[in-house]
């Protein structure tokens, strides 16, 4: 008998992590046009029968390929009596028809889709000419696609595949037939690497699926010019050629497939007919495949995605439960704004005791990058910043309720860079320096946290400068590093203020060296610096124990060197995310703050993100 810790149920839950692995799959468009190319249909995964009709894309649609994260299902690309780059999104777990999202860099056909729960990422095609490049999207947003990089050589009709941190694409029409496997890495963006070949060269080889370890293709159009019922398999965090699974029921190229983590389906193809047969496959054995059911009607060239597939199962993100009651102070953790490059409004939540990826909680009002920021356990700031130009606007979010940003006040001075890391306590938001233009500023303002209003004149730093770390307990706030117009620009300085009063700071100690661009992280007693620049990228962390004065000690390393991160903590658990390395990352590592060590990984951002802060509601200064 299986037993459930419920505490780590209730935590999972409230992080977002899924319980329940995802199950139903899609089919839309896909010839013969004028009878079948705008259906959307459905089935679950993990039973079997007749396809379920879901709604229908905005025209009839061939060649138009599919991903999708845990809630999102997106549709790409096409043919609609010409070539097409539209991207359209359609809620899986509703019945509809498709949303406009965005375009695609060009319009082309049969362009191969994969990606996780956060990206999207589509590849090659036809415009006619075959291509070989590779876009990529933020699966939460909207927005049109950009850059990601090519493949190793352009080519269309071909299977994509993946996990939560590779896609893969298999196969193809190049213009001959293509035995080429070929992957990227989600989380970076650059050109696809060299994984290994398919048993044999095959194009019309769209019908892939995936496991947490397998990436599956089934059937394909081979070189004699018959069609094929062999499926190939890889281990998709292994480099190397395919091996044969088994065979589906019918010889057929252009078919679709999904998958949960323990099942694939394959539906319809040509064989030159078209077909409605759907088949399965077990993933984690081999042998041939079975009835499933039927679609609605027969089609081939048409998109198959899933809310469940090994691209997501890893990853474990679902719609948090309205059953699962927040409480406050349990360690919710929000990431606010920054660029990437473009500025952003997201707010990204993540439950700090639980690893994993971030979740959306809404929008700022306005995108916004190096603000300041300040949290009670119950409402988080983000504070100045830069849009379009220095900014003195508060905003405020209610750790409760997931939702967008309101309008809290005004800060006493317009200025972007000031401090990055909570500095208050439970009453109070304490905002110091930063870039006014064309100098450094040294003011400190603060703000009752549960009033909206305007800040008031705290007192001053020991002189104007930006880019520090803050760090709080429940009596002090803490500052260091930054940059300043003086020589030396980068500087070491730690200096603290007492929070429940007003007045300038005092000196503390000093960092182990000069560092900017770098945040803070805190407990009740212990406070710690994160990254920065020395004036090379760094992975140092480095802590302070808040209640005395003296110089850093030496904690340990982040996982990978980078600045212009934000973090967020509670009394055990401190997590960087973010940054430029130099390159935007969406990285998230932590640490627990008692101890010292190297970071390990956490999860990932929704999306790649520089010059964000970051709130929680259990940090240092709310830590009696």
């Amino acid at each position: 008998m299986a037993i459930w810790d419920i505490k780590e149920r209730n935590n999972l839950a409230r992080a977002n992590q899924h319980l329940n692995k995802g199950d139903r799959g899609v089919f839309a468009g896909g010839t013969p046009i004028p009878s079948t190319g705008d259906i959307i249909d459905f089935i679950t995964i993990s039973s079997a029968g007749n396809a379920t009709d879901f709604g229908d894309l905005a025209a009839k649609t061939s060649g138009v390929h599919g991903t999708a994260s845990h809630t999102r299902g997106i549709f790409a690309g096409g043919y609609r009596g010409g070539f097409v780059g539209f991207i359209e999104f359609i809620t899986i777990m509703s019945t509809g028809n498709v949303t406009d999202f965005g375009d695609l860099s060009a319009a082309k056909m049969s362009t191969a889709a994969t990606g996780n729960d956060i990206k999207g990422v589509f590849a090659g095609g036809r415009t006619p000419t075959l291509q070989n490049v590779i876009d990529t999207i933020t699966i939460a947003t909207t927005g049109n696609s950009s850059d990601f990089g090519d493949l190793t050589a352009a080519r269309g009709v071909m299977g994509a595949t993946g996990d939560n941190t590779r896609g893969m694409w298999f196969g193809g029409a190049a213009p001959g037939f293509s035995d080429i496997i070929d992957y990227v890495t989600l989380a970076s963006t650059g050109n696809a690497l060299d994984f290994g070949n398919l048993t044999e060269g095959r194009k019309q080889s769209e019908g892939t699926a995936s496991s947490t370890t397998r990436g599956l293709q089934g059937g394909a159009e081979l070189p004699s010019a018959s069609y094929t019922a062999g499926i190939n398999f890889v281990t998709i965090q292994s480099t190397g050629n395919a091996t044969d699974f088994g065979d589906t029921t019918d010889s057929a190229g252009s078919k679709a497939g999904n998958s949960n983590s323990t099942r694939a389906t394959f539906s319809g193809g040509d064989q030159p007919s078209v077909v409605n047969i759907i088949d399965f496959i077990t993933i984690a054995s081999t042998g041939d495949a079975a009835d499933f059911g039927d679609l609605t009607v027969a089609r081939a060239y048409h998109a198959g995605l899933s809310n469940g597939g090994g691209y997501l199962a890893s990853s474990g993100n679902e719609p948090q439960r309205p059953s699962v009651t927040y409480m406050p102070g349990s360690g919710r953790g929000i990431f606010m704004g920054g660029r990437s490059p473009s500025l952003t409004t997201t707010l990204h939540m993540n439950h700090i005791p639980t690893l994993g990826n971030s979740s959306d909680f809404g929008d700022l009002i306005t995108g916004m990058r190096s603000m300041s920021n300040a949290s009670s356990m119950t409402r988080a700031l983000s504070a100045g910043g830069y849009g379009s130009d220095n900014t003195d606007t508060i905003e405020s979010v209610e750790m409760a309720s997931v939702g967008n940003a309101a309008d809290f006040g005004n800060l006493t001075v317009s200025a972007y860079d000031p401090q990055n890391g909570n500095v208050g306590s439970t009453t109070r938001g304490i905002f110091a320096g930063g870039h006014v233009g064309p100098a450094q500023n040294d003011t400190i303002g603060y703000v009752t946290i549960a009033t909206v209003g305007n800040a008031s004149d705290f007192g001053n730093l020991s002189a104007g400068r930006q880019s520090m770390a803050g760090i709080s307990s429940s009596t002090r706030g803490v500052f260091g590093g930054g940059t300043r117009a003086a020589s030396p620009v980068l500087v070491d300085i730690i200096e603290y203020i007492t929070t429940g009063s007003t007045g300038n700071t005092t000196d503390f100690g000093d960092l182990s060296a000069v560092r900017t661009e770098t945040t803070g992280m805190s407990s009740g007693t212990r406070g710690v610096v994160s990254g920065g620049v020395t004036p090379s990228n760094s992975n140092i962390l480095e802590y302070i124990t808040i209640a005395s004065t003296s110089d850093v000690t030496d904690f340990g390393d982040l996982t990978a060197a980078r600045y212009d991160l934000a973090a967020v903590s509670n009394s055990t658990r401190g997590v960087s995310g973010g940054g430029a390395s130099p390159g935007v990352v969406n990285v998230i590592d932590y640490i627990t703050i008692a101890s010292t060590g190297d970071a390990a990984d956490f999860g990932d951002l929704i999306a790649v993100r520089r010059g964000l802060v970051g709130n929680s509601d259990s940090h240092g200064g709310l830590q009696s």
